[in-house]
């Protein structure tokens, strides 16, 4: 498990006639294990009467959808969005049945995973962190409400309350023995920290949250009281902290020769070196299965952007080749007792589309079509956990010798949680790049679909739709890409249509999703697309038009000084 924890709730309604506090936690399904925990506490905001709902579907919306975000979002992400869609729902209600009561509540969510915490906040709920060595409770959250003594129960932000919500969020590190407290304001309202503290890490946590229920109500509590105690008893899920500080930890081993062995791993053979990372063939200790490690070249050992960088391919491999469908090639995860820094893979015989290339080797029709419908799956697997992959083209796709194609090498991968130096990396193969990025966007999902359009174009027709594009080159793309079928007739007219649409100068003209992409494919003849309408020129060279301009301003000018000269007059 990710988390090994122990869970205590207690709400009662005190002097109040209704309680409408609401709290809960829920650990990771069976098999999802290293996501963690979220837990959540809300106070319906009694204005109007409908605070009890509010609290309620809030709380019971988080938790029920929580883990039904991708793995690969960032925390603060999946909060802000399912918070952003709940209160956008509340606020929707709230118009409809304006003057029969609000639905307003406030919010406090915790999500542990890895060695961290986030927290997400709206209100006057409040998160405690208690550890065992510390005195009192330290406040993770800054209450939203006006700081006057007559105001106090007056809150500047509710889910509900607006169209668009403010949430604060914060983050930090976890450790075994940790203490996590959410409370309502009947309770941290008439307890001081240095008592909470104290009644938190007494007996179990159920215990313990009854006796800050009890304390709430024994001090002359005037509101609900509720309390939610979480405490961590083990942590051992390997996150992208994790990697990060191996990272830290561990060098890369040096260059190694046929015969040498890192970590009981013999090398078989070299497969790459390019002076960036090294890529060997071995055999697995003790299985003496085939593997392929991917270790930094010495001479970037100290790169701190090329080490973090690994680190992250190797927690993105994990969890996008963890479900074991095909596609990807699946990375086993780091040995606790590793010695070096590096990451192993699956090895798999074969070639990759651009060896094939090289080779001069032309691919009947069905033979392209169908390595397109997997490279379209593969693509949608990766956008849906919400991953860009930043460079496809013809050298990391990879024909096993079990006959399944693979998409090779995350490393310049964006899933949100790579660094800012890494998202800032003008990456990606120059020729298979589109028109957008290089007029300043930013790369996504898009951007994949267009190389692989420029991928399938080159290997139908041996060339590249816009030409080849140096390094250091800037990209133009002067003029649409002759039609395939003008290259190599045999082609159908359907996937000429295609193939021209996938590379199409607008992107408007393109396809939206793999999704899109893959039915196409499979449809093929039974439902043709339509060809892609040509570009208009002061689109595809904006300056043509002051060009010409010139050029007619020119020529009348000379006429005019032809006229004034030479002519009579």
């Amino acid at each position: 498990m990710s988390f090994e924890v122990e869970i205590g709730h207690c709400s009662e309604r005190g002097p109040r006639s209704l309680n409408e506090d609401f709290a809960g936690a829920v650990q990771a399904p069976r098999g999802e294990e290293a996501r963690g925990l979220i837990a959540a506490i809300a106070d319906g905001v009694s204005t109007g009467g409908q605070g009890l709902e509010a609290a309620q579907t809030t709380v019971m919306g988080l938790l029920g959808d929580w883990f039904a975000t991708p793995d690969t979002w960032e925390p603060t992400t999946a909060l802000d969005r399912l918070i952003g869609a709940q209160n956008s729902w509340l606020a929707d209600h709230n118009r409809r049945r304006a003057g029969s009561g609000a639905a307003l509540t406030t919010l406090t969510a915790l999500a542990l995973q890895g060695q961290g915490y986030t927290l997400a906040h709206v209100g006057d709920t409040r998160a405690w962190r208690v550890r065992a060595d510390g005195a009192e409770a330290e406040q993770l959250t800054l209450d939203h409400a006006f700081d006057h003594p007559d105001l106090r129960s007056r809150l500047t932000r509710a889910v509900g309350l607006d169209d668009q919500v403010r949430v604060d969020y914060a983050q930090g590190d976890v450790r075994v023995g940790d203490c996590f407290v959410l409370t309502s304001d009947g309770v941290h309202g008439v307890l001081k920290p240095m008592r909470l503290a104290e009644l938190a890490l007494a007996g179990s946590a159920a215990e313990a949250s009854r006796a800050l229920v009890a304390a709430a109500l024994a001090a002359g509590t005037r509101d609900n009281a509720s309390a939610l105690v979480i405490r961590v008893q083990g942590l051992d899920a390997r996150q992208l902290h994790d990697e990060l500080l191996d990272v830290r930890r561990l060098a890369p081993p040096p260059l190694l020769k046929l015969g040498e062995s890192v970590d009981g791993h013999v090398v078989t053979a070299i497969v790459a070196n390019t002076g960036v990372h090294v890529i060997y063939q071995a055999r697995q200790a003790g299985t003496r299965a085939l593997i392929a490690i991917k270790a930094l070249h010495p001479s970037r050992a100290s790169d701190a952007e090329e080490r973090a960088m690994l680190a992250h391919e190797a927690w993105l491999g994990l969890r996008v080749a963890a479900s074991g469908e095909p596609g990807f090639v699946r990375v086993h995860e780091r040995a606790a007792q590793a010695t070096a820094l590096y990451t192993v893979f699956d090895w798999h015989g074969g070639r990759t589309l651009e060896q094939m290339l090289q080779a001069g080797e032309r691919a009947p029709v069905a033979t392209v079509v169908a390595a397109a419908i997997a490279w379209a799956r593969a693509l949608g697997r990766l956008h849906r956990q919400g991953v860009v992959h930043r460079d496809i083209k013809p050298g990391n796709l990879h024909l096993g010798d079990d006959g399944v194609w693979r998409v090779l090498d995350l490393g310049v991968a964006l899933s949100g949680r790579e660094s800012a130096a890494q998202r800032e990396l003008h990456a990606g193969t120059p020729s298979y790049m589109n028109p957008e990025q290089w007029e300043g966007a930013l790369p996504d999902a898009g951007s994949d679909l267009f190389a692989l359009g420029v991928t399938l174009y080159q290997w139908l027709t041996g060339r590249l739709p816009y030409g080849e594009i140096e390094p250091y080159q800037t990209g133009r793309y002067r003029r649409d890409p002759v039609a395939p079928s003008r290259i190599r007739p045999e082609l159908p007219i359907w996937l000429d249509h295609l193939v021209q649409k996938g590379v199409a100068r607008d992107p408007k003209l393109r396809f939206e999703t793999a999704e899109e992409l893959l039915l196409a494919l499979e449809r093929g003849a039974s439902r043709p697309i339509a060809a892609p309408s040509a570009t208009p020129l002061i689109k595809r060279d904006p300056a043509a038009l002051w060009k010409a301009a010139l050029v007619v301003s020119l020529l009348f000018n000379a006429l005019l000084v032809v006229w004034l000269l030479f002519l009579p007059r």
